[in-house]
């Protein structure tokens, strides 16, 4: 199934790794450091407009998105239960 991520964007919820806050994680440093190093080498890629309020992390990349972490996890557990 797919996760719509904002901006008309979908990502497969199989490939789904991590969904976090953008704001809160942004205060730690290995989370920022993290973050600053996927960008550096093109991992990432911004669907939020330049306001990110979550960052969603598969295998291969890390996306920034405008929904913030609790609607999009919502929306994973949600897609999760058609599934069964």
């Amino acid at each position: 199934m797919l996760l719509h991520i904002g901006n008309g964007h979908m990502i497969a919820t199989k490939d789904v790794v991590l969904i976090a806050d953008y704001g809160s994680s942004m205060s730690s440093k290995d989370t920022g450091e993290f973050l600053e190093i996927a960008n550096e080498e093109g991992f990432v890629k911004d669907y939020s407009g330049g306001s990110p309020k979550s960052f969603v992390v598969t295998n291969e990349t890390v996306y920034l998105s405008l929904i913030s972490s609790s609607t999009l996890a919502k929306r994973v557990d949600f897609v999760r239960n058609l599934d069964v």
